[in-house]
């Protein structure tokens, strides 16, 4: 699959510098499976860009829709981006569609900025969540119950996503907390930071999320979460730039029709986070779960 950046045409100053730091084609060029009926399809172009927060759980999503649309002729670009450049990016029509919108909570400041510029598809996977998480040996199962736990400090992800802000405000909200800290990181380094801490068996408390394979490699627990700080259950979104209906009906069909589960995604999340590639481990997925991809691309030629 080609993971080239988007055309920046157009692209407001502050967009384009993010999206200049993503450039970078691979080596092989994506190559369309279909015929010149591909590109009449779609009003004269199977070009599609999808844009996605590089979460573990958007790897796996963006990378096995990104490849059911290029297994249907679609040449695919795929574009990591920062949570709020994401949604800019799908409203200006700089990127055609993300699978990566984290409702209500997570998202909620841009899906309140952008949700009139964009067409809301609905939701892709349900019983997701967000809060502060901790390995199942440790004696603990509130945030009310944390004291002076793992130094004091809460490892998190990257600045300017949801559960950050989330762990930022349970600071401020839980007296217990006075005095602790959250780091910001990457949920890279921070996924690093709880394999070493749990090989250690030691202390550690994270901004979590599930679905994530991390569920899956270790025995963790959610803190129970009093004050309500990290909300309920959140949904994953999709979302499609104004006018992809209209310019590529069917690949926006696609797009309508994905939805699937926790153990769906954390099949490929885990396959990836051994150290399969997202396009193969995509494809693999894709492979063993013909009849749910077939419901996906049902009507389409």
């Amino acid at each position: 699959m080609n993971f080239k950046k988007i055309k920046m045409m157009g692209l407001a100053v502050g967009v384009g510098a993010m999206l200049a730091a993503c450039s970078g084609g691979s080596d092989e060029g994506a190559e369309s499976t279909g015929d010149a009926k591909d590109a009449s399809k779609n009003g004269g172009s199977n070009e599609i860009n999808l844009a996605y927060v590089e979460w573990d759980t958007e790897v796996a999503s963006t990378h096995v829709v990104g490849k059911v649309l290029e297994d249907l002729g679609y040449d695919v670009t795929l574009t990591p981006l920062d949570n709020a450049i994401m949604w800019e990016a799908v409203s200006s029509g700089e990127a055609d569609a993300t699978v990566s919108a984290w409702l209500p909570n997570t998202h909620a400041s841009q899906y309140a900025e952008y949700k009139d510029s964009m067409v809301e598809l609905g939701e892709n996977l349900t019983g997701a969540k967000i809060g502060l998480v901790v390995p199942a040996y440790m004696d603990v199962d509130s945030i009310e119950d944390l004291s002076d736990e793992a130094n004091m400090t809460i490892t998190g992800i990257e600045p300017g996503a949801g559960v950050l802000g989330a762990a930022e405000k349970a600071v401020e909200d839980y007296e217990n907390l006075s005095g602790w800290e959250v780091l910001p990181s990457s949920s890279g380094a921070m996924n690093v930071a709880l394999g070493q801490a749990i090989e250690n068996e030691e202390e550690i408390i994270v901004t979590g999320w599930s679905p994530h394979w991390m569920f899956s490699s270790y025995d963790l627990k959610y803190l129970e979460d009093p004050k309500g700080v990290f909300g309920g259950e959140e949904i994953l979104g999709t979302f499609a730039r104004k006018g992809l209906e209209e310019d590529m009906p069917e690949a926006y069909k696609v797009l309508d029709a994905f939805n699937w589960t926790t153990e769906d995604i954390e099949a490929v999340m885990l396959d990836i986070a051994n150290g399969t590639d997202p396009d193969e481990a995509a494809t693999n997925w894709i492979n063993e779960n013909t009849e749910k991809v077939a419901e996906w691309t049902e009507g389409v030629e």
